[in-house]
């Protein structure tokens, strides 16, 4: 290999990781912040991690079956739906997942939160959000 091709090989490859290293990550599926009744109600706004769930279960489960709107906002959840096992306490019971006794491991927000979705505002999911 010529000195001037091996200059060049080596300096796209370095060019090549300092891009992947300088690029901010984006997730495919951000944390979603809601806060429309949180902080009105005395607690912290929540932090959905929406990654986290979609790794386990398809958008279809939430979405579909358990009702969520595909829509950061259009959401309208209480916390009485939540213990009566609609939306999101159809899974936090005490048996699949931690039960809503537990207020500081969902409502971990700083006050003052906006409700939306943090990290990345479009996914490549089944539509923009």
């Amino acid at each position: 290999m010529t000195r001037s091709l091996f200059t060049l090989l080596c300096a796209v490859i370095m060019s090549s990781t300092l891009l992947l290293v300088s690029t901010p990550l984006q997730a495919e599926y951000a944390d979603v912040v809601l806060n429309k009744r949180a902080e009105a109600e005395g607690m912290r706004p929540v932090i959905y991690p929406h990654w986290f769930h979609r790794i386990r279960f398809r958008c279809k489960v939430c979405h579909n079956e358990l009702g969520f709107e595909m829509r950061a906002g259009a959401n309208d959840v209480t916390m009485a739906e939540i213990i009566d096992g609609k939306f999101c306490g159809m899974c936090h019971n005490g048996q699949i997942a931690w039960s809503t006794e537990h207020c500081d491991r969902c409502h971990t927000g700083l006050p003052g939160l906006k409700s939306g979705i943090r990290g990345d505002s479009e996914t490549s999911g089944p539509g923009r959000w």
